[in-house]
């Protein structure tokens, strides 16, 4: 017998996969042409776009950090105050303890990713929900912060930084800002990583279904740590360029990054790979948000426009992820996509 031909999804739901998938890359390039054609002798130059890539890189790498453990369905809350933490942590072995800023930069990377595995074995192995575990661990840390810097700033003696560290965030190449390069290599990794290895599509599998992952022997704990362990690695990595930016010690200040990183990523989870948390997505979102607050602040908007761009956009963000999965839910009884699947929406399933 013949099995009958399968049938193509109608035009229009053609092209409303098409506009869920790609209409974020598309607002991004008519906003940034918007506000071209409004500031025409600021917006659209090199010094604008050179700063707007330097001034979001420490945004952008957050959110790609946080991308991991939302993959795997989990939140980590303690990036801003790990952030703040990695950063005063390199002017204090800098400035203050006398280290080679090489080694101050290995060792707060390399701390970041063991806090990271540390929020992963709390929130797995001690059974505690992701948002009350890495908040709990992100007060420890911004406790930390305060008895490293006694509340104060850390600030250079009068021969400064070295050139070479401050250059991490100054310098260009090839007519792009070094961070900026940071952010794409970062984003290159995790594209490879959950798209190409099995650890990502474990980490899709369990963010679907943990029960399931379970049940077909994937290891759900160890590559949730694994998670974890990643996200606190770009932090530390983006803790260093907090310091060489700001080249002072601040203890309050990683907090200010925390709404601008999750609103990337939960944002992205809406664009190329609809209904779940992608690098690419994350990247197309943290864009679409600089190109936003350089336009807006451009125009002279007030201080507080800033926020409230954030936090409009945050809803915009959880409702599209929302209104995304329940049109993929309504989806599957005619693509046959089953259930604890690579594909499921991650805003479906409760956070752990």
């Amino acid at each position: 017998m013949t099995a009958a031909p399968a049938r193509r999804p109608p035009r229009g739901h053609r092209a409303a996969h098409l506009l869920g998938s790609y209409g974020l890359p598309v607002l991004t390039v008519a906003l940034f042409l918007l506000f071209s054609a409004a500031l025409p002798e600021t917006f659209p130059t090199r010094d604008n776009v050179s700063s707007i890539l330097s001034n979001q890189s420490i945004p952008a790498l957050l959110a790609l950090g946080a991308t991991l453990p939302i993959a795997a369905g989990r939140f980590d809350l303690s990036i801003g105050y790990g952030l703040g933490l990695a950063h005063v942590l390199v002017m204090h072995l800098i400035v203050t303890a006398g280290w080679p800023w090489q080694a101050a930069c290995l060792a707060v990377v390399v701390g970041g990713a063991l806090a990271g595995a540390l929020n992963g074995i709390v929130v797995e192995y001690g059974r505690i929900n992701s948002f009350i575990a890495t908040l709990g661990t992100g007060s420890c840390m911004y406790a930390l912060t305060g008895m490293i810097t006694d509340g104060s700033r850390i600030v250079p003696g009068p021969q400064g930084l070295p050139p070479a560290f401050t250059g991490l965030y100054d310098a260009t190449f090839l007519g792009l800002p070094v961070p900026a390069y940071c952010v794409l290599a970062t984003a290159a990794a995790l594209w490879v990583l959950l798209e190409r290895l099995p650890l990502g599509r474990y980490l899709y599998v369990i963010g679907s279904n943990p029960r399931a992952a379970e049940a077909i022997g994937i290891p759900v704990r160890r590559h949730s740590v694994h998670a974890f362990t990643g996200s606190g690695l770009v932090v530390g990595v983006a803790g260093v360029l907090l310091a060489a930016q700001q080249q002072t010690g601040n203890p309050s200040v990683g907090l200010d990054y925390l709404l601008p990183a999750f609103v990337g990523v939960l944002l992205g989870s809406t664009t190329i790979r609809p209904g779940r948390a992608n690098a690419l997505g994350t990247l197309v979102a943290v864009a679409l948000l600089a190109v936003g607050l350089a336009g807006i602040g451009q125009l002279g908007a007030q201080f507080w426009a800033t926020p409230l761009f954030n936090g409009g956009t945050l809803l915009l963000a959880v409702g599209l992820a929302g209104y995304t999965a329940r049109r993929r839910l309504r989806a599957r009884p005619a693509t046959g996509t089953g259930p604890g699947g690579r594909d499921t929406p991650a805003a479906d399933r409760p956070a752990s």
